[in-house]
């Protein structure tokens, strides 16, 4: 069964040399780890993301971490959608 998980990203150097590798590499994603969306926080510093992904094996997530890891510190929390919280909640 697929899961959806929201990353939230931090750059630990600025935006630039995230953009950089994604740029040249691509977002460096391991097979059966898919992306959705992305969101970056517009606050002037563009220092963080918030990304939707999509896996059936959430072990995938410690493989794509270690090719960011010293670029990006990551947050992963399941996530539902709101119809389906709203079905779960009875309404």
């Amino acid at each position: 069964m697929h899961v959806l998980y929201m990353v939230i990203e931090r750059y630990l150097a600025g935006p630039r040399p995230v953009y950089e590798r994604a740029a040249a590499c691509g977002r460096m994603l391991p097979e059966g780890l898919a992306y959705v969306g992305s969101w970056v926080v517009d606050d002037g510093g563009l220092n963080r993301c918030f990304q939707l992904m999509e896996t059936s094996d959430a072990a995938l997530f410690d493989v794509w971490f270690a090719r960011w890891s010293d670029l990006v510190s990551f947050e992963v929390l399941p996530v539902i959608t709101s119809a389906e919280a709203a079905a779960r909640a009875g309404t």
